[in-house]
């Protein structure tokens, strides 16, 4: 039997991974890494980097694969997410049957927690339900957006107050009625700014955890367009963007 450990890293900070992950890493014959081209080799070095510092007394492998390309901005995205995620189930089915031995364990790095926007446990699930015969494991991660609220040393909700998790994408297209806080991630237009009317507080922060880290946060109103302009400036000279942002309402 072989089985694949799914393995949520954190955000950017080495010092964010869990002792149960530390743990797991131990267990990994074969890391297999999905290459997002040079602009994003910092997210490939990393995790290399995690394992040479967490992993030791044992011999373990890289494979490494490209990742297939997509574009969001097509009329579906939904079918493109999709379409995507088949690519890279097809990518994994090969690695596993290619890559490893029966009874050897892969490990693939998550970024951030493997729960939050992250398709790979859907992909193991099919994998493991079709003619692999494959068993996967989860261990969770920090996600950006707690690394995010305890960078800004605030919380994502208030006493007896409610909390959305959203994209960008579902910001745009209205802002949630009923929810004191609205954690938005995956954001690659600030929608934010379209609210800058409102009465908000914003927590912004983009390369959470990194020696890139930057921080921002105030009144939606008055930091709007320089969140704006600084992400714009730090995708051209990065060609790539993590960020992630909290809105809230006021204190009353």
């Amino acid at each position: 039997m072989k089985r694949i450990l799914l393995i949520g890293i954190g955000a950017g900070d080495p010092d964010h991974i869990t002792v149960q992950a530390i743990k797991a890493l131990h267990r990994v014959d074969v890391f297999f890494l999905l290459d997002k081209g040079p602009a994003k080799e910092g997210l490939v070095d990393l995790r290399r980097m995690l394992c040479e510092r967490f992993i030791s007394g044992r011999s373990y492998r890289f494979v490494t694969a490209d990742s297939p390309e997509w574009s969001r901005s097509g009329p579906d995205y939904g079918a493109a997410v999709d379409g995507l995620n088949q690519d890279k189930q097809a990518i994994f089915e090969r690695l596993i049957r290619e890559e490893m031995l029966e009874g050897e364990t892969g490990g693939v790095l998550i970024w951030g927690d493997p729960s939050l926007y992250d398709s790979s446990i859907r992909i193991m699930e099919r994998l493991a339900a079709g003619t692999l015969g494959i068993e996967y494991e989860v261990f969770p991660g920090i996600s950006s957006l707690q690394a995010l609220t305890a960078r800004h040393k605030t919380t994502l909700n208030r006493i007896a107050k409610s909390v959305e998790i959203t994209t960008g994408r579902r910001l745009a297209a209205a802002y949630p009625p009923d929810a004191d806080s609205v954690a938005v991630m995956l954001d690659s237009e600030f929608v934010a700014k379209r609210y800058a009317d409102r009465d908000l507080e914003i927590y912004w922060g983009a390369y959470i955890g990194t020696a890139d880290e930057i921080l921002i946060a105030g009144k939606l109103a008055e930091v709007a367009d320089r969140i704006d302009a600084v992400r714009q400036q730090a995708r051209q000279e990065k060609g790539w963007i993590m960020d992630s942002y909290l809105l809230k309402q006021p204190d009353k």
